[in-house]
């Protein structure tokens, strides 16, 4: 009998590996799944940057190494959809506090509104955890590139913009530690942010 459960064990445990969820990867702006990639040095991936964080650091593609990452873009005077998506960026911050694998990164859309001064008096105002949250500043060409070129947030494909065109979405956009885009997300929608969450911890059991 001792053997029939033995046998019940590891089958159990061979049919919960294979069900095991994976994320698939996005490489274009209409985000089409993929499910390996191709040639993992060509493959799409977020490019280097420089940009400023709320307490006037330097913030480049070398601060998120290691990291899990969730991406947003806003601005502190949005009258709109920006404090919803700030509440579930706190709701995201709240559920990660303690891990040093999560990292969260809002790329203010009018850097030359949002300084240092006032990205940091906004992060008191909506207790930003400095640690696990970084509100990010710096030069509009690189922000506008990044948001477009590279995060794909505004799903626009064969559209391309100037950086004339204002960049607003609610998109929140799921990054692994390699900067591969594996997932996006509604940034107003609860249920969203929850399968957000649930996909961060997919990740870091990868």
């Amino acid at each position: 009998m001792k053997y029939f459960y033995l046998i019940l064990y590891v089958l159990i445990m061979v049919s919960c590996k294979e069900n095991k969820k994976q994320l698939p990867y996005y490489d274009t702006p209409d985000f089409t799944p993929k499910w390996e990639m191709t040639n993992e040095n060509t493959f799409h991936k977020i490019r280097p940057f420089k940009l400023i964080n709320q307490e006037n650091q330097p913030f480049t593609e070398k601060d998120i190494e290691g990291e899990i990452c969730v991406v947003d873009f806003f601005f502190t005077t949005c009258p709109g959809i920006c404090l919803k998506m700030t509440n579930s960026m706190t709701d995201i911050q709240t559920e990660f506090i303690n891990d040093n694998e999560v990292l969260l990164l809002s790329h203010s859309v009018t850097p030359e509104k949002d300084s240092v001064s006032v990205l940091k008096q906004y992060a008191k105002d909506k207790k930003v955890d400095f640690k696990r949250w970084k509100l990010l500043t710096g030069d509009k060409n690189e922000i506008y590139d990044l948001g477009r070129k590279y995060y794909f947030v505004e799903e626009d494909e064969g559209i391309r913009k100037s950086n004339d065109v204002f960049l607003h979405t609610e998109n929140f956009i799921l990054i692994d530690k390699q900067r591969h885009i594996r997932g996006i997300y509604n940034g107003l929608d609860p249920n969203s942010i929850q399968n957000l969450i649930q996909d961060i911890k997919v990740l870091k059991a990868e």
